[in-house]
């Protein structure tokens, strides 16, 4: 089975468009920045490393630190398909981050991007 290609995609290719998709709603990089180090566990430092190599999107993710456990809470669409029953987990990590941004461009708030309510915590 063929890979998707966003795979083999380096990370830092795609980063600079969701820093425009930020700012142009007047978010900003560090939010950006942000919502990638909760989601993967990276510190800035090893982010700015990750962009700097070229990392492709499915090593980005594969060795990425620690995988916010509270991903799981992000529910929606985006790109036409619900982020919850993607199965594949490489793209369901993709999508995370995709609906992420999204919801920072959208303008909700930080808290509430980074699910800190705990309010479905089991």
């Amino acid at each position: 089975m063929n890979k998707p290609k966003i795979y083999t995609m380096s990370f830092a290719s795609v980063y600079p468009h969701y820093i425009k998709k930020a700012e142009k709603k007047e978010r900003t990089k560090e939010e950006v920045d942000k919502i990638i180090r909760w989601l993967t566990g990276y510190s800035q430092e090893e982010l700015a490393a990750h962009l700097e190599k070229q990392t492709d999107f499915e090593n980005f993710f594969e060795v990425a630190p620690h995988m916010n456990p509270a991903r799981t809470l992000i529910k929606g669409v985006i790109c036409g398909v619900r982020v919850e029953d993607i199965e594949e987990s490489t793209m369901q990590e993709i999508r995370y981050l995709d609906k992420l941004i999204d919801e920072l461009a959208k303008g909700k708030a930080m808290e509430n991007i980074l699910r800190n309510n705990n309010q479905n915590k089991a």
